[in-house]
């Protein structure tokens, strides 16, 4: 049976059947309801109040008499068994765009990396000889020879997309060419293969821009970098947070989330909306920074032409569309640690559909290739004390070693600086107390509220003050 459900905060109302979970219909109406337990009914905070209608609520766990007694159902533990009207409370609104974006920022290059040496991106230019009577080769093999002789590749490899842009280029430049080559897929040093990313009609300038993005799929953070592929700047950095987080604050959330009904396609929709809105952010940073820069006005994303990727192990999985179910599950073993190359239209980023995308390895369950990108860029498998690195965010990790022994071990972090499990806890956000001070004569409060806004609940650099004053 079909029913009509209406949300305060929805343009028009929408039709369900009966037994639709009050977060499915608001999904399909447009309404964002926060799920930080991935909407196992545990966390309370996907509260709505039922003005009018009925709903069958599965579980009240978090709700007193009285708030029942008013209409609140949890969105995630009700379903619709009637026509309903919904009004949803303000939910803890997250400020998409952080303070850490950055029109250009400065990076430390690892020890013993050599930009010129170590680029794998190289812009080739290409005369060929034209067909003739008595040259009838096709245009591929006559691109081959030309790359084998003016650039000394021996083995090119190419792919759909670009055999069908050959012709159209070659006699667009008159049988002169530009052509954008990765030589980063190496499969031995002695047998080494390039990629063809894109060809060009004529000789593009040496000092047209070529791009790269660093990204960095946080449980609660995405970030982005933009890079020079010819200088090596780093010319925008940007980040926000990670749609995901509506789904489950933590990954174990968000794996259970994932086997609902199209989760998994509504997770990896959701982080590359974040990832592609911050591309085109640090696109836009890095639009007029030197003629270099500039393409009418607007850098292009096509001009990115690599990518490099890393997230732990499960929004890795979640990005791909790969089930991470068995992580959670003993003996929490991944379906993959070591991802293949990829292209940009394998992941859905919205950069030169070819560009090769690079996925760093995993190291197990729940250390994932953000640990291993932290190793290497540290230079702490290059050292020659024992030290100590740890990378402290929603999961902790660290890795204790030196250049001849590594090991490892993850823990949850994240809650202790987001009030999980605490009445009134919440992220670090627009109305949190984010520090407390009691005045020792009259055991007056003092709070400092992120944002001057009236205080909501406590943050973890709030709890943790206001434990201090009372201790």
């Amino acid at each position: 049976m079909e029913h009509i459900v209406r949300f305060d905060a929805a343009k028009e109302p929408i039709t369900v059947t009966t037994g639709t979970l009050l977060t499915e219909a608001a999904v399909s109406a447009g309404v964002y309801i926060a799920q930080p337990c991935g909407g196992q009914g545990r966390c309370g905070r996907c509260a709505v109040q039922v003005v009018e209608g009925s709903v069958r609520r599965r579980s009240t766990l978090r709700l007193s008499a009285e708030d029942v007694a008013a209409g609140y159902a949890l969105a995630c533990q009700a379903v619709v068994e009637g026509d309903a009207q919904i009004v949803v409370p303000d939910q803890d609104a997250l400020d998409r765009t952080l303070t850490t974006d950055r029109t250009a920022v400065s990076v430390q290059v690892p020890a013993g990396y050599d930009f010129q040496r170590d680029q794998t991106i190289r812009r080739i230019h290409l005369t060929l000889q034209p067909p003739s009577m008595d040259d009838q080769r096709d245009d591929w093999s006559r691109l081959q020879t030309a790359v084998r002789q003016q650039a000394g590749i021996d083995d090119l490899e190419i792919r759909l997309p670009q055999l069908r842009q050959i012709g159209k280029a070659l006699r667009e430049g008159e049988w002169e060419v530009t052509a954008v080559v990765d030589s980063g897929n190496q499969v031995s040093s002695r047998n080494p293969v390039s990629k063809l990313i894109d060809l060009l009609p004529g000789h593009v300038p040496d000092d047209t821009p070529l791009y790269g993005v660093a990204i960095d799929i946080g449980t609660t953070t995405v970030s982005v970098w933009l890079v020079d592929l010819l200088s090596g700047q780093v010319m925008a950095q940007a980040a926000e947070y990670n749609r995901q987080i509506r789904c489950g604050e933590d990954v174990i959330s968000r794996i259970i989330y994932a086997n609902k009904n199209k989760g998994q396609a509504e997770l990896r929709e959701l982080v590359l909306r974040s990832i592609n809105t911050l591309i085109d952010r640090v696109c836009d940073k890095a639009c007029g920074k030197g003629q270099a820069a500039r393409s009418k006005g607007q850098m292009a994303s096509s001009s990115i032409v690599k990518s490099t990727i890393v997230g732990n192990s499960i929004m890795m999985h979640l990005l791909l569309g790969i089930s991470a179910d068995s992580i959670r599950l003993s003996p929490f073993v991944t379906a993959v640690n070591q991802l293949p190359s990829l292209t940009a239209s394998d992941v859905g980023l919205h950069i030169h559909p070819q560009a090769d995308v690079s996925c760093l390895p995993g190291v197990a369950s729940y250390v994932g290739a953000d640990i291993t990108a932290g190793v290497l860029s540290s230079g702490l498998d290059d050292l020659e004390p024992v030290c100590l690195f740890m990378d402290i965010g929603t999961n902790g990790e660290i890795v204790l070693g030196c250049k001849d022994w590594l090991v490892t071990c993850a823990c949850s972090a994240g809650p202790a600086f987001e009030g999980a499990g605490v009445r009134d806890g919440m992220r670090a956000t627009r109305g949190a107390i984010e520090e407390v001070w009691i005045d020792g004569r009259t055991y007056e409060p003092t709070l400092r509220i992120i944002g001057d806004e009236k205080p909501r609940g406590l943050c973890g650099s709030g709890l943790i003050s206001l434990l201090a004053e009372m201790f």
